[in-house]
């Protein structure tokens, strides 16, 4: 990470924080059994682990103005409106089930490792090492019940116009699918904001998130763009957590727009202005990326939120870049994929030329030819006029000469479901999927799994506290969007968020 910002400071961890740890968990990686079995899930799950003393009325927020509510689950999260940074640490669980959706045994994560941010939707992604070995998913090195964790700085890049003060790493949890073991590596990356997954591959861990949660000049800006997007650190060789950020250079560094590392929305043409390409976005925003995957030996992204750049899938590097154990270069170009949205955010949100556009989130790709892409809908609140729901769901693509071709968006079983409220004083309704693992099944048919996303109608706390669903659906040969649905597996109760997926081959 490049660090010439007056306003961005190089720290030091804390001696009290180890780079590393690892712990065996109890109950996992007896002699005979492995303690993921094959064919089953793993799906990450965190609990409000909160209490009414947790917040008190009246108390100074660490991102702004006064607590309306105390910690009393859920109007703890109305404190959202006047801290736009608030969040509360709390603890994670793996859980195994079958793939009917039947739990086997649920696997604590130890707090003291990392934790994760109750109600950040995007983050407790799942990935599948390339060796098929290891789960991966990020936190925090934070105790339980700490305030608006998620948007604090981290040590490499500490940001003195954040409002949120404290420092806390990121961490990179490996979680061994035989024997149980569980490894976090904290990392200083993602500074003000979140990381949101990261996956192992060829020793190196690859992660995805954003940061930034002040209002610095280009200086200090640019500092955080070098710590956004996809960043790389050394799974077995962390150092003092600073991590190597993944993407070519594109504009001046010190400039308050332009300055991105991998895509920049200047790359593209305008077609408003024939000839002309768009005019350079906010530094650091254009690489705000959500999800990721592996497929052969190619890494791939996502972008769905925030209003700059394009929401849309993103290939990281060459076709192959992981290939015979190499790493992904420093100076990768960061690609759309042809076929792919490439319609401006900003654009696409403004008055004159109001388009919908894909909020994309999880991959998986079936083969070479077919990608299936998580969408998570707009997150319009439930009862209000203007939600778009062409884009959430399941999308299915196949490449044809060279290009994604939509085949089918999935949404039947999924936004035609009935409004719940799992224990809430409020009405949740599903609103699109967030992360997705798959299975290819004998008959070439596949299943996919996917944890959603939800809506509701009470409109001042965070929509992220809202229990959500962990649904499958199986897409064969003769599937269409109309004769194919989703089925409910598991729908998670008032103080709980699903987080992500993976199929365990």
């Amino acid at each position: 990470m490049t660090n010439r910002s007056k306003k961005l400071t190089t720290r030091r961890l804390s001696g009290t924080l180890s780079l590393s740890a690892a712990i065996l968990i109890a109950g996992c990686g007896g002699s005979n059994s492995p303690a993921v079995i094959g064919g089953n899930l793993l799906v990450s799950r965190t609990v409000y682990a909160g209490t009414g003393a947790t917040v008190t009325v009246g108390q100074v927020l660490p991102g702004g103005g006064t607590a309306v509510a105390d910690g009393s689950f859920p109007n703890v999260f109305k404190n959202e409106v006047p801290d736009p940074s608030f969040g509360v640490s709390s603890p994670i669980f793996l859980d195994q089930r079958t793939t009917n959706g039947t739990l086997v045994n649920t696997i604590p994560v130890d707090p003291s490792m990392l934790t994760t941010s109750f109600a950040s939707k995007s983050e407790l992604a799942l990935n599948l090492s390339t060796d098929g070995a290891y789960v991966t998913f990020m936190g925090y090195k934070a105790a339980i019940n700490q305030l608006d964790v998620s948007n604090s700085n981290t040590a490499a890049a500490f940001d003195s116009t954040n409002p949120v003060g404290s420092t806390f790493p990121r961490a990179v949890a490996q979680f061994n699918l035989n024997n149980g073991t569980l490894t976090a590596t904290a990392v200083n990356a993602y500074s003000g904001n979140n990381g949101r997954a990261a996956v192992l591959a060829n020793g190196n861990y690859y992660m995805v998130g954003n940061a930034g949660n002040g209002n610095g000049d280009g200086n200090s800006l640019s500092a955080l763009s070098d710590n956004t997007g996809v960043q790389m650190i050394s799974a077995s060789n962390p150092g003092n957590g600073n991590t190597s950020v993944i993407g070519m250079v594109q504009g001046t560094f010190g400039s308050a727009t332009g300055y991105q590392r991998g895509f920049s929305l200047a790359q593209l043409p305008d077609p408003a202005n024939p000839g002309k390409n768009y005019a350079a976005d906010k530094t650091g925003k254009d690489d705000n990326f959500r999800g990721l995957t592996t497929f052969n030996n190619t890494l791939y992204v996502t972008k769905g939120s925030g209003s700059n750049g394009v929401n849309s899938v993103f290939q990281v590097g060459a076709a192959g870049a992981l290939a015979n154990g190499a790493a992904i270069s420093a100076n990768s170009a960061i690609t759309i994929l042809p076929g792919f949205n490439a319609l401006s955010e900003k654009v696409a949100e403004t008055k004159a030329t109001l388009t919908a556009t894909p909020h994309p989130f999880g991959l998986w790709f079936a083969d070479a030819n077919t990608l299936f892409v998580a969408d998570e809908g707009d997150g319009v609140r439930l009862g209000v006029a203007g939600k778009v729901t062409s884009f959430a769901g399941l999308v299915e693509y196949k490449l044809v000469s060279g290009t994604w071709t939509k085949v089918a968006t999935f949404q039947n079983g999924l936004l035609d479901q009935a409004t719940y409220t799992a224990g809430m004083p409020w009405n949740i309704k599903t609103d699109g999927l967030r992360n997705i693992s798959g299975r290819s099944n004998a008959d070439g048919s596949v299943t996919i799994f996917a944890t959603t996303s939800t809506v509701s109608d009470e409109a001042t706390h965070d929509l992220g506290a809202d229990p959500n669903q962990l649904v499958a659906i199986t897409v064969g040969p003769a599937s269409t969007s109309t004769n194919t649905a989703f089925s409910v597996l598991q729908t998670s109760v008032a103080g709980e968020r699903l987080g992500g997926v993976v199929y365990k081959p």
